[in-house]
């Protein structure tokens, strides 16, 4: 499992690929695509790289899924005795993004990539779906000819 640590909008956050995380908001499109320089840690294959404070050539490129509000908080304050009273909500302002890819010095490490993963499995074929031949059409006559004699 191949993780890593990144820091944005003042937090740091662990993420991984293939999952999306709701961060503060960036200014980007949505269904464009984000990359993050602040990488702070990256664990790969068992292979732990702490940066100081960040990782050289460490990059976290994501996509930018939607913007959204955060749930309401409401801040209410009171002094008892003295008649005042303040209600306040507040709604954070944040950005989906999907993680596509943790990558280093050029090379991805871990990456969500479907076009890859479809390139290499073979397509699987069965009796009922393999297209017939002039072989098996001639021998599936002949089997015809021979059971009705």
């Amino acid at each position: 499992m191949t993780y890593a640590i990144i820091e944005t909008g003042g937090k740091q956050l662990r993420v991984e690929p293939g999952r999306f995380y709701d961060i503060d908001r960036l200014h980007a499109d949505p269904e464009n695509s984000y990359t993050i320089d602040k990488v702070l840690l990256v664990h790969h294959e068992d292979e732990v790289t702490v940066g100081q404070p960040l990782i050289e050539g460490a990059t976290v490129e994501g996509t930018v899924m939607e913007h959204r509000r955060g749930r309401k908080v409401i801040v209410y304050k009171m002094k008892p005795k003295k008649k005042t009273r303040k209600k306040r909500g507040h709604r954070q302002e944040l950005t989906r993004l999907m993680i596509n890819s943790i990558s280093m010095n050029g090379s991805v490490l871990a990456g969500t990539s479907t076009e890859t993963e479809e390139a290499e499995e073979p397509p699987i074929q069965d009796s009922t779906t393999a297209p017939e031949t002039e072989e098996t059409v001639s021998e599936t006559e002949e089997a015809a000819e021979t059971a009705s004699e």
